[in-house]
């Protein structure tokens, strides 16, 4: 019998309705910007400072439709993969070993790292944007949410790209070399 924290699908249900707002608010950005400017440049090039443009900022539509499809390769691999029961008690699924059976294959581990360093670019952008969005773009405040939005993408992307590592050399309490 599965004992499960009831408020898990409340948190999941919560999580897709936020993912689903903003691909919705990123369309409604894209066809307005669209719509301003008919006419596309006739060459990209990089507009200097006090432009923030940078190779992250100009793949946010590539980035977000990557992780579209990571994160269904994502939640399928361990959501709704085959359940072992956890030794450790009544109830519960064995995350450990779903996480180290799904990264015992390089070439799904090499997949988790490319999309951890896609998802590092979206964030870099992405988190001081949110923040110019919500208007608090200062020229005190800005600077530091640009440090610490670049701060976080890196910690995130490089905290999730070793745990994938780990585990790949990690397999069967030996070290692979």
């Amino acid at each position: 019998m599965e004992v499960q924290n009831p408020l898990l699908l409340l948190i999941e249900i919560g999580l897709l309705l936020v993912f689903l707002l903003h691909i919705y608010k990123t369309i409604r950005m894209y066809l307005g910007n669209q719509a301003a400017r008919p006419a596309r440049y006739v060459r990209k090039k990089w507009a200097g400072k006090p432009s923030r443009k940078n190779i992250a900022s100009s793949t946010m539509i590539v980035s977000g439709l990557w992780l579209v499809a990571f994160l269904l390769v994502h939640v399928k691999a361990f959501r709704f993969s085959p359940e072992y029961e956890w030794s450790g008690g009544p109830g519960g699924r064995d995350l450990y070993r779903q996480e180290f059976e799904n990264l015992s294959n390089p070439a799904i581990v090499a997949f988790y790292v490319l999309s951890m360093v896609v998802i590092g670019s979206h964030l870099w952008h992405g988190i001081a944007s949110a923040f110019q969005s919500l208007g608090l773009d200062h020229p005190k405040v800005t600077p530091i949410l640009l440090t610490a939005g670049k701060l976080v993408a890196v910690v995130i992307a490089g905290g999730f790209i070793a745990i994938a590592v780990w585990v790949y050399l990690h397999q069967g309490g030996r070290v692979r070399v």
